[in-house]
């Protein structure tokens, strides 16, 4: 089942977004190549596709999971979690319609 998680940053991470990056995607990469992977990307706090300073309010993934309890452990061991980047991490059942 799909499933979306939902991180919402902490207010002045970006230095620390920016750190993790590299890590944060390499899983994203793995999910990818597994084919399990929808769709990834950061909010920018701003209304542009580069906000510079202004940085990222959050992080949305969408992907295939065998349940909650799966996607809730993956989202835990996420290194923008361990870096303090997330203030919070929601996960839901996503059920795709379109495309």
């Amino acid at each position: 089942m799909l499933y979306a998680i939902i991180g919402q940053d902490n207010e002045n991470s970006l230095d620390k977004r920016l750190a993790a990056r590299p890590d944060h995607l390499q899983r994203l990469e793995a999910l990818k190549q597994e084919g399990r992977l929808l769709v990834a990307g950061p909010f920018p706090a701003i209304d542009s596709i580069d906000p510079g300073p202004a940085g990222f309010s959050g992080s949305l993934i969408v992907a295939e999971f065998d349940s909650l309890n799966t996607a809730q452990a993956w989202a835990d061991q996420d290194p923008y979690v361990a870096a303090g980047v997330y203030e919070s991490v929601s996960i839901k059942p996503f059920k795709k319609v379109l495309p």
